[in-house]
């Protein structure tokens, strides 16, 4: 088995299939992470899931959930970084699946990486085309469907990915600038002046007291599910300058600021109302249906009630980052499968910016297919399409990041062309066991995640496991013919 496989068919004795290539040397360290932080929403992530961390979860020490879930990222990522200087290719986790475990399963955990981006996508457009639907409303008084604004914004969306990975990265950094810069310097004008009404409050908050105080659980899996995303370094290694090192610098670039960005936001909104008050005070915000009271309050406290006016714009822009990083990674799976030779040839075409635009077309059209049965059965985008969707499609994630440890060790255990210990075993072997124990919480909150029945939790539960046995067998069968 070859050592590196850099935007090529898989070593089988064939003829490449294509000579179809992504645009080489387009991003540095820099795009990848925006791309990744685009693909988190840091303002989704912060005013969707931490209010309901604090309330539902372990209150003031939610916090604390989002270290200990960037800590299991981290050593997930020692192991996925070392794999990645023997392996850039498009498919990252699939590749990297198949490389260890064989092309039955890597073939299979490409439907699930496809199944996960795709349905977490969607869950955005779900809650992009409400918001926005809102915003229009509160505006300009003009209601529109909810669902008008996310068809129209796939168009948006497909000529963006079609444009270039340099344009689609550009856009990005703007969005996602606007929206960390005002949530740091509230957290850090928070920290400055030494926290709200009861100070800092670092032991309620950090303290294994108040770490596995109230429900743990939830709190671990939202702060999870806030991650998910990172591993789009390795997706666009081969549009990378220098591969082997630009994307271990934004892999363990993007795990440091996610994981530091969210721990010490949400102290901050924690510390803002008071750790003995923070519970009750998300709890007020959900049962009141905005969520997002719970964060926009204070920083409107702190800097005006300028921020009421632009903090759900910023939003909206927020998941349309994110709507678009998915779409990127999405296509260049589809992209990849096709020069593999798994998906018909005409999904390997690229245009003149060398971008993936047949595959950004099915993206499109997938995104298309999940989003309309629910507007045609009216069903509320928020608790449905977003709720579902989000939930199933961070369980599938957390699969991938599994299948992947073990590959990992399998791999260089056959291999041997690395040898360290640590990077190829002990830290994988660690990520495993953190990422088996997170996916346990997963399946024992899902409910509670997904806000909807138990009938419709096990049909989603049962959803990935399905998709990725689908995905293996149709494999075998393409290969077979």
């Amino acid at each position: 088995m070859d050592s590196q496989t850099v935007g090529t068919a898989p070593q089988t004795g064939e003829a490449p299939r294509s000579a179809a290539t992504l645009k080489r040397n387009a991003l540095g360290v820099l795009g990848i992470l925006f791309f990744v932080l685009s693909a988190q929403a840091p303002l989704t992530g912060i005013a969707g899931a931490v209010p309901i961390a604090v309330a539902v979860g372990n209150g003031p020490g939610a916090p604390a959930a989002y270290a200990v879930a960037g800590a299991v990222i981290l050593l997930f990522s020692v192991g996925f970084v070392a794999m990645g200087r023997h392996v850039v290719n498009a498919g990252a986790f699939y590749t990297y699946i198949g490389k260890g475990l064989g092309r039955t399963t890597g073939s299979g955990s490409a439907a699930v990486a496809l199944f996960a981006y795709c349905t977490v996508q969607a869950a955005m457009y779900g809650l992009y085309g409400f918001t926005v639907a809102g915003l229009v409303e509160h505006y300009a008084g003009v209601h529109i469907a909810w669902w008008v604004w996310s068809l129209g914004t796939m168009v948006v969306v497909q000529v963006l990915g079609a444009a270039g990975i340099e344009l689609g990265a550009k856009v990005l950094a703007v969005f996602v600038l606007a929206e960390f810069s005002i949530l740091l310097v509230f957290a850090l004008v928070t920290l400055v002046k030494g926290g709200g009404p009861e100070g800092l409050g670092f032991t309620h908050t950090f303290s294994p007291g108040a770490v596995l105080q109230g429900a743990p659980g939830v709190a671990l899996m939202f702060a999870v599910a806030s991650m998910f995303g990172f591993e789009a370094t390795a997706i666009y290694g081969e549009e990378a300058r220098d591969p082997h090192r630009t994307v271990p610098r934004a892999t363990y670039l993007s795990v440091a600021v996610v994981t530091g960005f969210f721990a010490f936001t949400s102290w901050m909104l924690i510390s803002a109302y008071g750790p003995s008050k923070a519970t009750a005070a998300a709890g007020e915000a959900l049962a009141g249906g905005d969520s997002t009271v719970f964060v926009f309050a204070p920083i409107a406290d702190q800097f005006g009630g300028w921020v009421n006016d632009v903090l759900p714009v910023l939003l909206a822009t927020s998941l349309f980052a994110g709507i678009l990083a998915f779409h990127n990674s999405a296509n260049r799976y589809l992209f990849s499968l096709s020069r593999e030779g798994l998906l018909p040839a005409r999904l390997r075409a690229v245009n003149d910016h060398h971008a993936p635009w047949a595959a950004g077309l099915v993206q499109t059209a997938i995104a298309a297919v999940l989003v309309v049965p629910f507007a045609l059965a009216g069903k509320d985008p928020v608790l449905t399409l977003f709720s579902w969707f989000s939930g199933v499609g961070v369980l599938a994630c957390m699969l991938l990041y599994f299948l992947t440890s073990v590959s990992v060790i399998v791999f260089f255990r056959r291999e041997r062309l690395d040898t360290r210990a640590w990077n190829t075993l002990v830290a994988p072997a660690l990520g495993a066991l953190g990422i088996a124990a997170v996916i346990w919480v997963v399946l024992a909150n899902f409910t509670t995640l997904i806000g909807g029945d138990s009938t419709t939790a096990v049909c989603l539960v049962l959803a990935v496991p399905a998709v990725l046995l689908l995905g293996a067998a149709t494999a075998r069968l393409v290969r077979a013919r």
